[in-house]
């Protein structure tokens, strides 16, 4: 069998033009030299590269079955898979009376080598016989072979896949824990002795749980359960001392991390004072200026650096002079009082407590007189009766003994309970004393207030007297110094006036000295407020809140001091 184009000419026309670029060209040249066309351009080229992929519809799923529609009425089987033999292996042709067929490989990809030989025009032989021609189309077809492999393949996949992932969880899934035992006299032995050792408290515990969850308490055992309660309860005492211990341990480390701190402060201090010789004109002048470029970018880092952790450490003064003032408070009298009353308190739930254990195994003893002598009915007279008066002898004893201790723990109970309720009474008159005495506080600051009101007014007059006297003094040649000594002392002045006028509500010296020790560290905060108290016409002091929490604050009142003088 033979086949060719009709001709450049009815390529052309038969074939649709879509700008589309060929996927695989060696597929198209693979066709084409299959039905012996050679594809040639006006100028002689080919036109393997121009030629659009054929349109198709959706492809089915598992496709391995093309439709091939077109064929010459004279094509046979053997024909049509010589044609489409190159594209792969054919596993079956169905052609039927009406120029088609379905034609189905034995993978996927060759369906795809078969779409490219759509639109081009077939002929058997020579013949130029209508049914010895025709244009044949391929396109996808939907089979149910196809699907039915793909639906099989796609199942074995999830199978694979669940198998996967249940190995997966079974390897990540915990180990199960360890069966629990029944309980019994000697396991509730051997769980006592557990429950005393610290290593093995945990797994003694969930034993114990597991017990009483159980429903194993009953007349008989509560006995048992109730000292292996009173164990567990034994620990807390213990945790505490580690957390206690914990504690101490983490307030060490911050000492450490604050002293390691302050040594990397005082390095840093000494890198710039290092940076602030070498920018000394008698120094500087001998460096380059690549040098000098240098030391000044290392003198800003370093700086930079030295301010942040000057900064980190007086954020950890901060912290602790606010543990500090916590302390005081809780050095109150009243918060005193409150601590002795809850001490006295969980004193009296301990002593209550103790009284319910006590009533309790009465209680249990009480039922196992029951119990014997129940027992003591039923059996018959013999030795173990003897043995069994003994017994309850013993147990009358004991509750005898309960009874008194548990009489002595009501008085003591009783007692505590008077001391709980004079120490009330004292609360309450500490209470009153301590408003008495920030009523007095309150009158006294009043006073202040006013006698430097008064102060003020004679402090106007002297500076009056002292400019009269300067006016009739004009003519010597004497200087009569102000209240501010240096200059210094007046670079401050302007500073602190910033400051506060910043910050109209005011603020306290420490606030004021921690801004001004980034310009100077060798200011003290006892020489800013000598400063302050020298002009009170400029700064003033108020007092905010009551009691505990009474700040004093400065002010800068200058603009006020203008109108006044």
């Amino acid at each position: 069998m033979t086949s060719a184009a009709d001709g450049i000419g009815s390529l052309g026309t038969e074939q649709s033009h879509i700008n589309v670029p060929v996927a695989d060209p060696s597929a198209w040249a693979t066709a084409m030299n299959n039905l012996g066309i050679v594809p040639m351009g006006l100028a002689g080229q080919q036109l393997v590269s121009d030629l659009p992929p054929p349109s198709t519809r959706e492809r089915p799923p598992g496709c391995k079955t093309v439709f091939v529609g077109g064929l010459p009425e004279n094509a046979t089987e053997e024909i049509i898979k010589e044609v489409f033999d190159q594209c792969g292996e054919i596993v079956a042709i169905r052609k039927s009376k009406k120029n088609f067929c379905h034609i189905r490989f034995s993978e996927e990809f060759m369906v795809d080598k078969a779409l490219y030989l759509s639109g081009y025009r077939m002929r058997i032989g020579s013949s130029t016989d209508k049914k010895d021609s025709g244009r044949i189309h391929v396109d996808f077809a939907q089979a149910r072979d196809d699907l039915y492999e793909w639906e099989c393949k796609q199942r074995l996949l999830a199978r694979e896949e669940r198998h996967r992932q249940k190995i997966h969880e079974e390897q990540l899934r915990p180990p199960s824990p360890p069966p629990i035992m029944h309980y019994s006299e000697h396991e509730a032995a051997l769980l006592a002795e557990k429950l005393k050792d610290d290593n093995r408290f945990s797994e003694a515990t969930a034993v114990l749980f597991t017990w009483i969850d159980r429903g194993e308490v009953n007349r008989r055992s509560a006995n048992h359960f109730y000292s292996m309660i009173q164990s567990a309860n034994s620990h807390v005492r213990r945790l505490m001392n580690e957390k206690a211990q914990h504690e101490e341990e983490m307030e060490l480390a911050k000492e450490h991390f604050k002293n390691s701190l302050l040594a990397i402060l005082t390095q840093f201090e000494q890198i710039t004072a290092v940076f602030t010789a070498a920018t000394r004109q008698k120094a500087w002048d001998h460096f380059s200026k690549a040098q000098r470029k240098n030391i000044d970018i290392w003198r800003k880092q370093c700086e930079e650096l030295r301010n942040a952790h000057s900064e980190e450490i007086m954020g950890i003064r901060r912290e602790e002079e606010m543990e500090m003032s916590d302390e005081d408070l809780e050095e109150n009298p009243c918060k005193k009082m409150r601590m002795e009353d809850m001490v006295l308190s969980a004193q009296t739930c301990a002593l209550r407590e103790e009284n319910d254990s006590l009533r309790w195994q009465l209680d249990a003893y009480r039922n196992e007189v029951e119990l014997l002598k129940k027992e003591q009915g039923k059996m018959y007279r013999t030795e173990e009766d003897h043995t069994q008066e003994q017994q309850l002898h013993f147990l009358q004893q004991t509750m005898q003994n309960m009874q008194q201790q548990l009489l002595r723990l009501q008085e003591e109970l009783k007692g505590k309970e008077l001391e709980l309720e004079q120490a009330r009474d004292e609360q309450h008159y500490l209470e009153g004393e301590v408003l008495s005495l920030r009523e007095k506080l309150l009158n006294a600051m009043e006073s202040v207030d006013l006698t430097n009101h008064n102060s003020e007014g004679h402090e106007k007059g002297v500076n009056g007297t002292a400019a009269l006297y300067h006016h009739q003094e004009k003519n010597n040649d004497t200087v009569i110094w102000g209240p501010l000594r240096s200059e210094k002392e007046a670079l401050l002045l302007g500073i602190i006036s910033t400051f506060l006028h910043v910050h109209p509500f005011g603020a306290n010296i420490e606030y004021l000295w921690s801004y001004i020790q980034r310009l100077d560290t060798k200011i003290s905060a006892s020489e800013l407020e000598r400063l302050m108290v020298r002009l009170p016409n400029m700064f003033k002091q108020e007092f905010s809140g009551v009691g505990a929490t009474l700040e004093k604050r400065w002010k800068f009142c200058g603009f006020e001091g203008l109108k006044t003088v």
